[in-house]
């Protein structure tokens, strides 16, 4: 888990969980904008950047399970919210399942950009060849054109991209699985991958109260400097509200 800002001692933790074929580095932005009110860590999956030489996780429960004992040897008992980008929004729930099984929920599971679990389809690009996975990664503008046409540094990144796509379209989930804390779904209103009606299918997954919030743009609308403000605000009043306090 990675911090990139100091956060006072008593802000609550909001945990980033990365897109797939992201890195935690992709939350700086969001870190820079709430600290010091909020504490914004974000997990590195194995696989990349500082991690690269680590075998990547190509399964969703066992990344969750991963972070879930990485959480526990922290011990750190202040209240927790679980923010997931994508393929994060998947990693974000089954860690909330974990944590709710041990008697330590999250306050709330915001999930970005991502179909809800029951919703799940295997479209099959984990196996299709390189340039296949390239031309989807191009279809949502996540990553930039430049990178997308640098051979070397794609085959850099590309194991973790394949293993990551291998982790979201095996992932399996029961229409009646649900958490105990509250989801707010967060999406683009014009999301190649994520209707709003499957953002909006989020609901049947908690047993609390839910939101959904639509933003203007694409698969990565957080990234726009339009709405970057706007779901920073989402993340803060989520965070404040799990530790009490009143937004300023």
């Amino acid at each position: 888990m990675r911090s990139f800002h100091a956060a006072d001692e008593s802000a609550a933790v909001v945990l980033c969980l990365p897109h797939a074929g992201g890195s935690a580095s992709y939350f700086y932005p969001m870190s820079d904008a709430l600290s010091p009110w909020v504490d914004v860590r974000a997990v590195q999956y194995p696989g990349r950047q500082d991690r690269r030489a680590e075998p990547c996780i190509d399964s969703i429960p066992l990344l969750a399970d991963a972070i879930f004992v990485a959480l526990s040897e922290e011990r750190d008992d202040r209240p927790l919210v679980l923010f997931g980008h994508s393929m994060g929004a998947t990693v974000g729930f089954e860690l909330a399942r974990r944590l709710t099984a041990a008697g330590r929920p999250p306050a709330a599971v915001l999930v970005s950009a991502r179909t809800a679990p029951a919703r799940n389809v295997d479209h099959g690009v984990h196996r299709l060849p390189d340039a296949g996975v390239v031309a989807e990664l191009g279809k949502l503008n996540g990553t930039s054109g430049v990178l997308l046409e640098d051979v070397e540094l794609l085959s850099m990144i590309l194991p973790a991209i394949r293993a990551d796509y291998r982790a979201v379209e095996t992932y399996h989930c029961a229409p009646d699985v649900t958490v105990s804390c509250p989801i707010i779904a967060l999406t683009g209103d014009d999301d190649p991958k994520t209707s709003i009606a499957d953002a909006a299918a989020w609901s049947a997954h908690t047993t609390s109260d839910f939101e959904l919030k639509v933003f203007p743009g694409g698969h990565f609308y957080l990234q726009d400097n339009g709405n970057r403000q706007a779901v920073a605000a989402t993340v803060r009043a989520a965070a404040d509200a799990a530790s009490g306090r009143a937004v300023a």
